[in-house]
């Protein structure tokens, strides 16, 4: 049948022929925009993998001139206490490192960012500024504490067995030759850190053959003042005499004084806590007073009057002193 217009219509054929076309080109520029895509990400990964590696290599290489600087301080007698070096004694002390081998300053400061700005930036996001500050600010003192914890444990465990490592060192006839070989017999019947550290001395001195560097190098690795002491006279002692008896007693009888010491001054922190709680009771129950007499709050009292804030601001002084002295006297 004819069109009214008198015309033909356009085959079906050719308009579908077209649409095929088209498609085949969408098809077409769509893979190709895909795969372009795809090799462009996968560029940009490998440029940061290779910035990641090469990021690992140079913070790898900063430890290690750190570490061979510091063991020709320890050559020369010298110390520099610098930022990097006061926490990789933080990270030595508190045990990280005997527990994560790997763990290197750099690395510790890359993690604590991560850590802030993530904590950071999910605290602003949630809730404001102030508590994204405060979040970070409590992270940074929570961390603090935790080293803090750490060291003091590990500085216990040290007081603990520091005796038992001298009475062993009594039993044998040390000399020089033998000065480091019998910390491998010696150190199976010690807790860590003084395990670890008397294991890492024997490898060094047996594998380098130097056993003052090694006994130098092992004083670092301890927080406790008489484990210092006794490392340091052991290495002056391979340099000057053979029996090393004479200092192995002498520092028992100095290690006994010490003890001694550290009881008396922690009985005599124990005594003052009890005292300073006590007048801290006394001293609310006659605040408590005069408020009853004044129609005074205990609040306005301590906060609202210039001489309880000073009181106040004496308290905490006085409190911080005496945290101070119980950190002290924890070793």
């Amino acid at each position: 049948m004819m069109p009214a217009d008198g015309g033909q219509d356009p085959p079906a054929g050719r308009k579908g022929g077209k649409v095929k076309i088209a498609l085949y080109i969408f098809l077409f520029l769509l893979l190709f925009h895909s795969f372009l895509l795809f090799f462009c990400e996968i560029n940009v990964l490998r440029q940061l993998s290779e910035l990641l590696k090469r990021t690992r290599s140079e913070m790898d290489a900063a430890s290690r001139q750190r570490t061979l600087a510091g063991r020709k301080q320890l050559l020369q007698l010298q110390q520099k206490h610098s930022f990097l070096f006061s926490l990789e004694q933080q990270l030595q002390y508190s045990g990280l490192k005997l527990r994560f081998p790997k763990l290197t300053v750099e690395w510790w400061i890359a993690g604590n960012l991560a850590v802030g700005s993530g904590v950071f930036l999910t605290l602003l996001l949630l809730f404001g500024w102030l508590p994204a500050l405060a979040g970070v600010a409590f992270l940074a003192v929570g961390e603090r504490l935790m080293l803090q914890g750490m060291r003091s444990a590990n500085l216990r465990s040290v007081n603990n067995d520091l005796v038992k490592l001298l009475d062993f060192l009594g039993n044998y006839s040390i000399t020089a030759a033998e000065a480091t070989s019998v910390f491998s017999q010696v150190s199976r019947y010690l807790e860590e850190p003084l395990r670890s550290a008397l294991d890492a001395c024997c490898y060094e001195a047996q594998t380098t053959g130097d056993a003052g560097l090694a006994l130098l190098s092992m004083a670092e690795k301890i927080e406790h003042p008489k484990f210092k002491e006794l490392a340091r006279n052991l290495e002056i002692s391979i340099r000057y005499c053979a029996d090393f008896s004479a200092l192995v007693n002498s520092s028992r009888r100095s290690m006994r004084e010490y003890l001694r010491v550290s009881r008396e001054r922690r009985g005599m922190l124990r005594e003052a806590v009890v005292n300073m709680v006590l007048l801290l009771g006394m001293s609310l129950a006659v605040l408590l007073t005069v408020g009853h007499l004044t129609d005074s709050s205990l609040r306005e009292l301590l906060v609202g009057t210039l001489p309880g804030r000073a009181v106040c601001g004496i308290l905490l002084v006085i409190f911080c002193l005496l945290g101070g002295q119980l950190h002290r006297a924890q070793c």
